[in-house]
């Protein structure tokens, strides 16, 4: 895994607009989502924040392996994480917040975080490029 490449897509992540969140149940059925912040978490780890399907933590729970994408469409310069989860916190809770909206479905009155370890990173753009990880 090429740590000064995770480094310059943590960095992208910044401006780029949303991270694609991508997950699979235990049959394979894919699932995608989008988060509003990715960040560095130490040693070949990434962390992802204000996100809030909750299909992602169900597709989690029974098949560990996510792939993130980050891509700016004007430079079309990106990058495809492939990792599997390490843990799942909460960080915001909004119990008793909305009580009217609590029975309401589908949306989650909980935050969490995604901590992912990174098995591999590749680029990703819409011209051509390679799966291989450099």
């Amino acid at each position: 895994m090429n740590g000064d490449k995770l480094e310059f897509a943590a960095a992208l992540a910044v401006n780029a607009g949303p991270v694609y969140i991508a997950t699979a149940d235990a049959s394979g059925k894919p699932h995608v989502a989008a988060a509003g912040r990715l960040a560095l978490a130490g040693d070949d780890r990434i962390e992802l924040t204000e996100w809030f399907c909750p299909q992602t933590l169900a597709n989690l729970a029974e098949n560990g392996f996510i792939s993130t994408v980050i891509w700016d469409e004007y430079s079309d310069t990106g990058f495809q994480i492939l990792g599997r989860i390490e843990a799942v916190k909460e960080i915001g809770v909004l119990d008793g917040y909305a009580p009217k909206l609590e029975n309401e479905l589908p949306l989650p009155q909980i935050e969490r975080r995604l901590l992912i370890a990174v098995d591999k990173i590749i680029d990703f753009k819409l011209g051509p490029h390679s799966d291989i990880e450099e």
